[in-house]
């Protein structure tokens, strides 16, 4: 099983490139995450924030491979505990299918994104930046693969 980071946005500060980097390091084995970056669309004085968000859209599931089970960041979604998410992840490796995790542009998700969702993961009632949840979502596979492996990285 393999795992994507789909993700809206370009240039991520240097202290997010190097955590995500040792995560995807520890993660290499056990569950290989390959971040994919999408371009946002365009914002700004007389443009369409809807139109940018259904492109970003587009583009986030023209990147999600065909059998992949679809996770959307999204604050509506469920929140889960490092054991609940630990669990998850044991059940799709079982299901045997890729995973792909998507992290929207500044609007969230476009309809068609939470519309192919096979779960929506709420990382909280925070609003976080898009870029730190890259990092978060690295960290809590890390131990959530800690913790089906008996590991003491994590320690509740």
């Amino acid at each position: 099983m393999r795992a994507r980071l789909i993700a809206v946005g370009e240039r991520m500060p240097a202290w997010v490139a190097e955590g995500l980097a040792e995560y995807r390091k520890r993660l290499s084995r056990a569950l290989p995450l390959e971040l994919i970056e999408i371009k946002p669309g365009l914002r700004g004085k007389g443009r369409d924030p809807a139109r940018a968000l259904g492109g970003e859209g587009a583009a986030l599931l023209a990147t999600v491979p065909g059998n992949a089970c679809v996770i959307v960041l999204d604050g509506r979604g469920e929140a889960w505990s490092s054991e609940a998410l630990a669990r998850q992840l044991s059940a799709w490796r079982m299901a045997g299918r890729d995973l792909a995790f998507l992290i929207g542009g500044p609007e969230g998700h476009a309809p068609p994104v939470l519309q192919r969702a096979d779960r929506c993961w709420s990382l909280g009632p925070l609003t976080l930046p898009h870029m730190l949840v890259r990092l978060i979502v690295a960290e809590q596979l890390y131990r959530a693969v800690s913790i089906l492996d008996g590991h003491p990285y994590h320690r509740a």
